[in-house]
Order: C-alpha cells, then sequence, then structure tokens
C-alpha cells in the first residue's frame, strides 16, 4: 500500500504541472518553463486532505510537535486550517503586508508567543523567500519554528538553510519527484520535457 505521500506525489505529477515554451515568471522573480500548481491541485477537498495528511504523517514519523500552524498568506492558508482541523492545533498566516487599519497586523488567526511551538507550511518553495520572511514575521513574537513543510520544494536550498538552524524541513515533493529541473538548472537541462 502506497504511502499517503507517494499518493500525493502520484497526483501532483499528474495535476499541477504545466509547461510552456515561453517561461512564467515566478513569485521569486526566476523565470522557468514549468509552473508547478498546488492550489489547482488541490481544489478539491480529499486532495487537499491528502497533503495535510501527509504533512502531518511526516512531522509524526520525526516526532515533531506543534501547536500552531501556518505561514505566509496565500500559500499557506489551506495547509495552516486542514492542519489545525486534523491536529486540534491553533492556525495563523502571515501577511505581505499590514492591512492598514483594525488591528494592522502582520500575524492574523492565533496569537503567537514564547510558549507558541510552531510549523511553518508553504505550498510551492522555488527560492524560499516567502516562507523565510513568515520565518522572520513569526520569530519576532517569541515563537520557536521547530519544523517547517513545503507541498514542492523547486530545488530552493531550504533544507541546508533550516537544518543549519535546528529547524527540520520536510518537503512532500521535490523538483526530482516531480521530474521537472531545479531552479536555476533549467537553462542547462532546456530542450528536455
Amino acid at each position: 500500500m502506497a504511502s499517503k505521500r507517494e499518493e500525493l506525489v502520484r497526483h501532483l505529477r499528474d495535476n499541477c504541472l504545466e509547461y510552456r515554451e515561453e517561461p512564467f515568471e515566478l513569485s521569486s522573480g526566476a523565470l522557468s518553463h514549468w509552473f508547478c500548481d498546488g492550489k489547482r491541485a488541490l481544489a478539491q477537498g480529499h486532495h487537499l486532505a491528502l497533503a495535510c495528511n501527509a504533512m502531518t504523517e511526516a512531522m509524526s514519523e520525526r516526532e515533531v510537535g506543534f501547536d500552531s500552524v501556518g505561514g505566509m498568506t496565500m500559500g499557506a492558508d489551506q495547509f495552516a486550517h486542514g492542519i489545525a482541523v486534523l491536529c486540534d492545533t491553533k492556525w495563523f498566516v502571515v501577511r505581505k503586508q499590514p492591512k492598514g487599519r483594525g488591528t494592522d497586523k502582520l500575524i492574523e488567526g492565533a496569537r503567537l508567543d514564547e510558549s507558541s511551538r510552531v510549523l511553518m507550511v508553504e505550498d510551492v518553495v522555488t527560492t524560499g523567500g516567502s516562507m523565510l520572511k513568515a520565518v522572520d514575521v513569526v520569530r519576532a513574537t517569541g515563537a520557536t519554528i521547530v519544523a517547517a513543510t513545503a507541498l514542492i520544494d523547486r530545488g530552493s536550498g531550504l533544507a541546508e538553510r533550516f537544518r543549519s538552524e535546528n529547524i527540520t524541513y520536510l518537503p512532500l515533493a521535490t523538483n526530482d519527484d516531480l521530474g521537472i529541473p531545479a531552479i536555476g538548472e533549467e537553462a542547462a537541462r532546456s530542450g528536455s520535457r
């Protein structure tokens, strides 16, 4: 029987990749002929549940305990909500910028503090910029980041960065799993699909 992660990777290979001759500009500013649309691939409830279950299973296998889950808004929202429901934890999202009215907060949802043990989540990580910005905002609350996960890591180099900071990083799928080049390697492999 396939693990949740293996089942998810198969689903992602079949449902999240789009190839174009004219490259896409990614949120990181990088260009790629491959676009990974994690949101589209998980738009059906049971696919989102599969991803959230695979994330929690990965944390459980490594005995990572957390009481809050979240990350940068739009990439983290669905996972923060889904994992919070599955694990009965708190959820939060980090805004890209304060709303400019109301409480003017960067973090919406759970109130994080020194006692919070946080799992950071993201859909697709290209360079890691969005996740690292969210990490900085969360750390400013005094919370401890115990682990991070992503639906897809496109060769970001975040594993080394997080390892040096003693943070467990467990992406569910990598560019290799999906059969696409890592960001930065695409020019060397151009023409191969």
